[in-house]
């Protein structure tokens, strides 16, 4: 099942500064929406409100939704929102296979439908056989991928990313980019993207808003 992701009227401040007023965003599935600006105008403000872990020194009013569902006052864990931020954080004491398991959905029962998950997810990544690895052993952009398949593991409704691209080099970047907008668009997942770089936002395709 695949649903619209929403953003209502949203205005946030932290003080007597406005940092977005009154924003409307309609993503559908299988779509990608970027949200464009610079440094301090907002962008990951605005993901931590969708997500659901604004910092309460913020000010913040509007409503978020997916489907028909108003989420705007549910925890994190509760929104069904996967979140791909600036760094990997993959955790450096679990191996590659574990970090992947941290993610699973908990519809995923048994041992053996966890094995053979993750190790369909690293198939898909490039990265067959990877379950033992040490993830301090793999590349920026092998890292990347895996950050990728634990989160959509988890089963979410609807992808944040947080400018996920910007710390990899040209090459690294353009391969990563496109295998986040294929992965998400084969589930169907309504993207927001926030970013400072144009090249990210003509790579998705979609509508773009400026901050």
């Amino acid at each position: 099942m695949t649903d619209i992701l929403a953003v209502c009227s949203v205005t946030i401040s932290i003080g007597d500064r406005g940092l977005i007023s009154a924003l409307d965003l309609v993503i559908e599935p299988g779509t990608v929406t970027t949200v464009m600006g610079p440094s301090g105008s907002g962008k990951s403000t605005l993901i931590s409100f969708i997500g659901g872990h604004l910092d309460p020194a913020f000010q913040a009013r509007g409503k978020v939704l997916i489907g028909n569902r108003d989420i705007t006052g549910l925890p994190p864990e509760r929104r069904g929102i996967g979140i791909l931020f600036q760094d990997d954080l993959l955790f450096p004491h679990l191996s590659v296979g574990a970090n992947l398991a941290f993610g699973l959905s908990r519809s995923v029962v048994g041992r053996e439908a966890r094995r053979t998950q993750i190790a369909e997810a690293l198939a898909v990544a490039g990265l067959p056989g990877f379950e033992s690895r040490d993830p301090a052993t793999l590349s920026g952009g092998q890292r990347a991928r895996v950050a990728l398949m634990r989160t959509l593991l988890a089963a979410p409704r609807a992808l944040l990313l947080d400018e996920p691209f910007s710390k990899l080099d040209s090459d690294l970047r353009r391969d990563f980019r496109r295998f986040v907008f294929d992965r998400a668009a084969a589930k169907r997942l309504p993207v927001l993207l926030v970013t400072h770089d144009p090249a990210d936002a003509e790579a998705a395709g979609g509508p773009f808003v400026g901050l």
